[in-house]
């Protein structure tokens, strides 16, 4: 198969493989999906012959994305990601919880959305007023837990109990 892209395209598409395994593999320790492992690396592969040399390195006789590529704000995008994944899933657990139920159907999907709401503006002034305070990460992340730590507790009983 040959795929034709500019240099532009190309370089959002080593974003996107790059990407796409972290999410398949990042957690998964030594159980990695090689299959997707090796797509990266054939991806990654075609940065030598792209004039894209810097953002491939060899480990283990394969090529993989450099550090030099993952230190270069690709990470940034995956976090950013995370955090509103993160408070979206709490604010909707949380909005399910208040409403006495465990999935959202199409009959309270109106009222879901309104408490999904209020919820996703508490959290945004929660992490305004508490977090960014703190000039440390760490410090931040210990706040933030116990903070939601109730709800969180609440939540996760009420899905999972009733």
């Amino acid at each position: 198969m040959k795929i034709e892209l500019t240099e532009k395209q190309f370089r959002r598409l080593l974003d996107l493989v790059y990407i796409g395994n972290w999410v398949l593999n990042s957690t998964r320790g030594d159980d990695r999906i090689r299959e997707y492992d090796e797509v990266e690396s054939t991806v990654f592969s075609n940065c030598i012959n792209h004039g894209m040399v810097p953002l491939v390195e060899s480990y283990q006789g394969e090529l993989i994305p450099s550090r030099a590529f993952a230190e270069g704000g690709i990470h940034e995008a995956i976090l950013a990601y995370e955090d509103t994944m993160f408070f979206e899933i709490l604010a909707q657990e949380l909005a399910l919880r208040d409403m006495v139920l465990v999935e959202s159907t199409p009959e309270n999907y109106d009222e879901l959305r309104e408490r999904l709401g209020v919820c996703v503006g508490e959290y945004d002034q929660l992490r305004t007023r508490h977090l960014y305070k703190y000039d440390d990460a760490d410090d931040a992340l210990q706040e933030l837990c116990c903070l939601l730590r109730p709800y969180a507790l609440i939540s996760y009983l009420s899905v999972h109990l009733l």
